[in-house]
C-alpha cells in the first residue's frame, strides 16, 4: 500500500474544517520511523487546538495535521535507528501531531514497543490522557493516609487518575454523574454525585477521613470553593489549568523527552499487570472520525473515544462498527469526513 489519507485543517474552525486528504507513504529520516497506524486516540484539547482556543499556548502552522497518540506498525526505519525493526508493534506520540493518519514519522524516541498483550485500542490512546495522569498524581505525592477527591472520574484523564491513586494506597472519590458510578466502583472508587449536597455527601461517603488532596478536571476551577470546604490545602489541590498545561507539555513534547517516553513505558505495565483497566467508550472508523469527535465532544464519555484506521469492514457496512453512541447521535446518516475535491 502506497496511497493513504491524513486528517487536516488549513484554517481554524469547528468540524467543518476537517478534510481528509490523499498522502503517499512517507520516508524516514535517519533517526526516525514510519507508523503504520492502526489505532489513534482523540483528546478535548486536540479539538480546542483546532478551534483555536489555544493560540496563545501552542503556534500551528497551516494547513496542519490533527492527532497526537498511536499505535501501530513499523514499515520503514531510518538508518540511524537499530533497536526497532520493520513489523515491530510500537505507541506513541506524534510531536508535531497527525497521528490521525494512514501512517505517522517520528522520531525513534518518540514510541516505545507495544506490550504484546496489550491492544491497540488502549495502546492507541494511551499516551496523553496517560502521561497527564501520572503527572498529576505523581505530584501529588499521595499514599494511603490520604483521601483525594477527583472530579469526572470517568473522563478519559479522570479514570486513570482514579486508578494510579489507588496504587499509592490512597482512599478515592469520584465525583461523576450517577450513571458512570457503577463503572467507578468496578474500579475500586467511592462515587459521588455532582450538584447540590455535594460537599455533605462527599463528607459522608469518606466516613470521617479527611480529604486531603483534590483533583479538578472540570473547565473553569468549578471546584476551587468545593475543596476549600473540604479542608484541602491550595499545594495539594490540582487545578483544571494546571492540567491543561501538563496536556499542552505532553501534546508537543519532543522525540527524545526522556520522561514521556519514561511514562508511556511504566502506563504499558502498568495496563499489562491488569493495575490500571483502560476504558474505551466508543470505536468509530477512520472515515468517520467527524462523529468521533461529536461524540467526544458532548463531554459523556466514559474514558476515551478512539479511531480505527483499517477495520475489517468496507464500504457501505462501516456503520457497524460505529458505537451505540454514536448511532444515537447520527442515525440514519452519519457524516464521513470530506475529501477536498468532495467540497
Amino acid at each position: 500500500m502506497r496511497h493513504g489519507n491524513a486528517v487536516q485543517y488549513d484554517r481554524y474552525g469547528d468540524f467543518d474544517v476537517v478534510q481528509l486528504v490523499d498522502i503517499e507513504r512517507p520516508k524516514p529520516g535517519p533517526d526516525e520511523v514510519v507508523v503504520e497506524v492502526s489505532v489513534a486516540g482523540l483528546n478535548h484539547i486536540e479539538r480546542f487546538l483546532r478551534e483555536g482556543k489555544l493560540k496563545e499556548f501552542v503556534d500551528l502552522d497551516f494547513p496542519a495535521r490533527q492527532g497526537v497518540d498511536f499505535a501501530g506498525v513499523v514499515v520503514a526505519r531510518g538508518a540511524e535507528v537499530r533497536d526497532l525493526h520493520v513489523n515491530d508493534e510500537v505507541m506513541g506520540h506524534a510531536p508535531h501531531g497527525g497521528s490521525h493518519a494512514t501512517w505517522v514519522t517520528v522520531p525513534r524516541g518518540a514510541v516505545v514497543k507495544k506490550p504484546s498483550t496489550m491492544t491497540f485500542e488502549v495502546a492507541g490512546s494511551l499516551y496523553l490522557a496517560g502521561c497527564t495522569a501520572l503527572s498529576i498524581v505523581r505530584s501529588l505525592k499521595l499514599g494511603p493516609d490520604d483521601t483525594v477527591v477527583i472530579s469526572a472520574a470517568a473522563g478519559g484523564v479522570g479514570h486513570i487518575e482514579c486508578q494510579l491513586a489507588k496504587e499509592t494506597g490512597a482512599t478515592v472519590i469520584g465525583l461523576g454523574s450517577p450513571r458512570n458510578h457503577d463503572a467507578l466502583r468496578q474500579i475500586g472508587v467511592l462515587p459521588v454525585s455532582y450538584g447540590e449536597g455535594e460537599l455533605d455527601r462527599i463528607r459522608e461517603i469518606a466516613d470521617g477521613r479527611p480529604v486531603t488532596a483534590f483533583i479538578d478536571n472540570r473547565e473553569h476551577n468549578e471546584n476551587v470553593a468545593l475543596a476549600a470546604d473540604l479542608g484541602v490545602s491550595d499545594k495539594r489541590f490540582v487545578t483544571s489549568e494546571q492540567r491543561r498545561d501538563l496536556e499542552i507539555r505532553f501534546l508537543r513534547a519532543p522525540g527524545d523527552d526522556q520522561e514521556a517516553s519514561e511514562m508511556l513505558t511504566r502506563l504499558g505495565d502498568l495496563v499489562q499487570r491488569h493495575k490500571v483497566q483502560f476504558i474505551i467508550s466508543g470505536y468509530y472508523p477512520f472515515e468517520y472520525i467527524v462523529d468521533a469527535y461529536e461524540d467526544l465532544a458532548e463531554m459523556h464519555s466514559r474514558g476515551k473515544v478512539v479511531v480505527g484506521m483499517q477495520p475489517v469492514e468496507t464500504g457501505s457496512r462501516l456503520h457497524w462498527y460505529k458505537s451505540e453512541k454514536s448511532r444515537d447521535l447520527h442515525d440514519p446518516v452519519s457524516r464521513a469526513v470530506p475529501h477536498p475535491e468532495a467540497s
